[in-house]
């Protein structure tokens, strides 16, 4: 880490360590400091900003506990992770991380067939009871997990032959395109909530810490739906972009 682009404002009411943290992590969140960059001696950082080493010292720890920096014995305080920012478009994810060189991943939890029932049959536009193909997956991105994605898929759209294999190694919708599914536009509703026990050790998050949630219904050209995603996000490692209009 260039120390000169570092500075603290003893005049500011914001606290010293947290200013610092700050700057790390808009560093780290703009590709400035690489995943495995290393920031240095944390001595030396200090004594470079005129701080004490336990200010600097805090200023690390905050970001250490997002998951953002590791400290490894023998090698130093290292960047471990970027935070994904993910504009609000109908793009895929593992897409958008092949985009940014994040190595998207692919862990399979599950693929089934089951009948539609509520929310699913409703988004989907299909009668109860009709079968569609639901698939689970775990995201990663540089080998972190990063989001759990439930899917559900008509059968007549997506079929079932090699799915298992295309799911494995590539996005969802390079799957529908493949299938010749031309997509255009979505209905997406984001929220947020915390985690339980099992999302939070599939996330490798601790219990009860903030998750984004996503829904989206996906439209082809003839305004058919042809997938219905539910996904959990951390919050720690994800957030959505929005671009904004002034009315008027």
């Amino acid at each position: 880490m260039d120390r000169a682009r570092l500075s603290v404002d003893r005049n500011s009411p914001v606290p010293l360590y947290f200013q610092v943290a700050q700057q790390l992590e808009a560093a780290i969140d703009s590709g400035k400091l690489e995943h495995g960059s290393l920031l240095g001696n944390e001595i030396d950082l200090a004594d470079a900003l005129g701080l004490s080493r336990p200010t600097m010292r805090q200023a690390i720890q905050s970001l250490v506990d997002k998951g953002l920096l590791v400290r490894r014995r023998g090698v130093g305080t290292q960047v471990v992770h970027t935070r994904v920012r993910r504009p609000l478009e109908l793009s895929s994810l593992y897409d958008d991380l092949s985009e940014t060189g994040q190595r998207p991943g692919t862990a399979l939890l599950g693929l089934e067939r089951e009948p539609a029932e509520g929310r699913v049959a409703e988004a989907l536009g299909l009668p109860v009871g009709t079968e569609v193909l639901r698939v689970d997956r775990l995201r990663s991105a540089q080998g972190a997990p990063i989001a759990r994605m439930r899917n559900h898929l008509p059968l007549e759209v997506v079929g079932e032959e090699s799915v298992r294999e295309a799911l494995e190694s590539g996005g969802l919708y390079a799957l529908l395109r493949a299938r010749g599914v031309r997509m255009h536009s979505a209905r997406q509703t984001v929220g947020a909530r915390a985690a339980d026990a099992a999302e939070a050790a599939q996330l490798a998050e601790e219990e009860g810490a903030p998750l984004l949630t996503m829904e989206r219904v996906t439209f082809d050209e003839r305004g058919r739906a042809v997938e219905f995603g539910s996904h959990l996000y951390r919050a720690s490692r994800y957030s959505f972009e929005f671009s904004l209009l002034a009315r008027g």
